[in-house]
């Protein structure tokens, strides 16, 4: 993308937020990490705080929203999310972020000169959640994670996106296989739960197929998943299209959208097959 830069800064259930830069705007999505975890990777890809100008919560889980309260008594951003999101996620009335919060059906648009910030809203087990598409003249990038299925809202909001970040969250055997207790993978199970590799690489394949050229595997299970193997199965999967890019975004180290992060097929499939059999 020539005018849409895109980073992971952080990805996981232990926390997670991205940045997106345009010529009009430097952007977050969700803040799921210290107010100091978030300035740490912002430095590291130089920029600061201080330059962001809007946040976008996804939904109101804390490892989406852990920053905000912080992020909003020192710098003030204007952070928009989702009606229902908000009251669930905010409880004191003298909360900080209260005077820093915009509020919005689930589905809305802010305009940043030619930048345009749109939500679609997206299937989790929370009081509301929503993806995003940022375009930028004729640049489209695309956001979804927390997503229990593809959904007709999704697949059209992605459709035409030069770059997406999307959920790669487990393999479904290692899944079954692991530590959750059942109650727990009923719900990442769930089509209100988490992507599944499987399910991702061939949403992959279905955005490729409309022009999508760059991948972000995002949101991924320390427990049920493995990044070479959602490595993988999605470049399996689009192993027919040309000049893809595709990496699998760190829990921790800023990812850039649009490098590719090849990992040599046997080494990673036996480590794979390793973990699964250790896990069983």
């Amino acid at each position: 993308m020539a005018d849409i830069t895109a980073y992971v800064l952080y990805s996981g259930s232990s926390g997670n937020a991205t940045y997106i830069r345009t010529p009009d705007a430097e952007i977050l999505i969700d803040a799921g990490v210290s107010a100091r975890a978030v300035e740490k990777n912002l430095n590291a890809i130089g920029t600061t705080l201080a330059n962001i100008t809007a946040i976008f919560v996804t939904h109101e889980h804390t490892d989406h929203t852990k920053g905000l309260e912080v992020i909003s008594k020192k710098h003030h951003i204007p952070t928009h999310m989702v009606n229902e999101s908000a009251r669930a996620l905010i409880r004191d009335p003298k909360s900080s972020l209260l005077n820093d919060l915009y509020l919005h059906p689930s589905v809305f648009s802010v305009r940043f000169g030619d930048t345009t910030v749109t939500s679609f809203p997206t299937p989790h087990d929370s009081a509301a959640s929503v993806g995003y598409t940022i375009t930028y003249q004729d640049e489209k990038f695309g956001f979804a994670t927390d997503i229990g299925h593809i959904t007709d809202e999704i697949t059209e909001a992605l459709s035409g996106s030069d770059a997406v970040v999307i959920e790669s969250n487990h393999d479904v055997d290692m899944l079954l296989m692991g530590p959750y207790p059942y109650p727990l993978k009923r719900r990442v199970l769930s089509d209100t739960g988490h992507l599944s590799n499987a399910s991702c690489a061939e949403f992959a394949a279905m955005l490729a197929e409309t022009g999508t050229k760059h991948f972000v595997l995002a949101h991924l299970s320390k427990e049920n998943n493995y990044p070479p193997a959602a490595n993988i199965v999605t470049r399996e999967a689009l192993s027919a299209f040309e000049d893809i890019t595709l990496a699998v975004a760190s829990l921790d180290i800023p990812t850039k959208v649009g490098e590719d992060q090849p990992m040599e097929i046997h080494y990673a499939a036996d480590q794979y097959s390793l973990r699964r059999k250790h896990q069983g």
